[in-house]
């Protein structure tokens, strides 16, 4: 059983995405494997996977991204817009919003690094 997610869904190319949850909540409680997919020109489907990270790595080793490389890349893709012809008040608003949610899971991660728990499951 698969649970789709539609909260992108606004316009006509979030319509066309289907993202699916492809897996159930594993460490940390949560799903670690997605699927976003749509119908091409000619009629096919396309898929892409994204698989995150699962379990600590000390423990699991690296075996999947993490939240802040996929913020990394929107980030990237909001200060192009910003630096071009799509440059916007609601594109400087999500940045800022972004950049707020990455100092957030660092400071997250380096509390971790600090406690000397970071990449175990101790809390």
């Amino acid at each position: 059983m698969m649970k789709e997610l539609t909260s992108h869904k606004v316009n006509g190319l979030n319509e066309a995405l289907t993202i699916k949850v492809k897996d159930g909540p594993g460490p940390g409680n949560a799903c670690h494997e997605y699927g976003i997919s749509f119908v091409d020109e000619a009629g096919g489907k396309t898929t892409h996977n994204i698989s995150f990270q699962k379990g600590p790595i000390a423990e699991s080793g690296v075996n999947g991204v993490s939240n802040e490389a996929l913020l990394a890349i929107v980030e990237d893709r909001l200060r192009c817009f910003q630096a071009g012809d799509y440059c916007c008040r609601e594109n400087a608003i999500a940045l800022t919003k972004l950049q707020e949610s990455m100092m957030w899971l660092q400071k997250r991660t380096r509390d971790r690094v600090a406690r000397g728990v970071e990449g175990t499951s101790e809390k």
